[in-house]
C-alpha cells in the first residue's frame, strides 16, 4: 500500500476544518450531523474520523486553529490588528467565509457557557491567544510604547474584552464601517503619552 504524504494529510485536514468551520457555523455544534459534515468536507465519515476521533475533537480542533492563526497576528501586530482585519474581513474574503468564522467563534462561547468539559479542554487552548498577547504588551512596554500606569495583565483583558465586543458586534450584523475610530480609541487608550517638557 502507497505511503501518504505528509502534504496529502496536511491538505485533507485543511479540507476537513475549512468544510467543517461552515458546517459549524451553519447548523451551530448540535446540528452539525455528521451526514451534514461530510456534505460540507466533501469527504466520508471514515475520512473526516481518520484525522480527528469525534465531532468534538474536530470543533475543538477548529477553534484553536482559528486561535493560532489570531495569535501569529497578536505576536507580530497585535490584537487591535486582529480586530482591524476582522472589519476587513467581507473585503479580504468572501463574506461568507467571514460569517463562518463569528458563526464558529460564537458557538465557542455559548459551549464555554453551557459545557463544562469543553470549557475545560478549551482553556488549556485559549491561553495561547492570552500568552500571544501579554507577550506583544510586555514587548511594547519595553520598548516604551505602552502605558505604564496599568498592569499588562490588565491591559490584556481589556482588549480581549474588546475583541469579544466586536465579534459580538459583527455577529449581530451591525454596521462596521464606523468601526475603525473605535479601533483607534483603543490603541490610544494603551498607548504611553509622551509628556510635552
Amino acid at each position: 500500500m502507497p505511503r501518504v504524504s505528509q502534504d496529502h494529510l496536511d491538505a485533507r485536514r485543511r479540507q476537513i476544518l475549512d468544510g467543517a468551520r461552515a458546517c459549524f457555523a451553519r447548523h451551530g455544534y448540535e446540528g452539525a450531523t455528521v451526514r451534514r459534515l461530510e456534505e460540507a468536507t466533501g469527504l466520508s465519515r471514515g475520512a473526516i474520523f481518520h484525522h480527528f476521533r469525534d465531532k468534538e475533537s474536530l470543533f475543538l480542533a477548529l477553534a484553536e486553529d482559528d486561535a493560532l492563526r489570531m495569535a501569529d497576528v497578536v505576536a507580530e501586530q497585535g490584537l487591535v490588528q486582529v480586530m482591524r482585519d476582522l472589519l476587513d474581513e467581507p473585503e479580504k474574503r468572501d463574506e461568507e467565509h467571514a460569517a463562518d468564522w463569528l458563526g464558529t467563534r460564537l458557538e465557542v462561547s455559548r459551549r464555554l457557557r453551557t459545557d463544562p468539559d469543553f470549557r475545560a479542554r478549551w482553556a488549556e487552548r485559549s491561553e495561547q491567544l492570552t500568552a500571544a498577547t501579554r507577550q506583544r504588551l510586555i514587548r511594547q512596554r519595553e520598548a516604551g510604547n505602552l502605558r505604564d500606569d496599568v498592569d499588562v495583565t490588565v491591559l490584556t483583558s481589556f482588549l480581549e474584552l474588546v475583541l469579544e465586543g466586536l465579534v459580538s458586534h459583527l455577529a449581530m450584523g451591525l454596521p462596521a464601517d464606523d468601526m475603525e475610530p473605535v479601533l483607534d480609541l483603543v490603541e490610544e487608550t494603551v498607548r504611553r503619552h509622551r509628556r510635552n517638557s
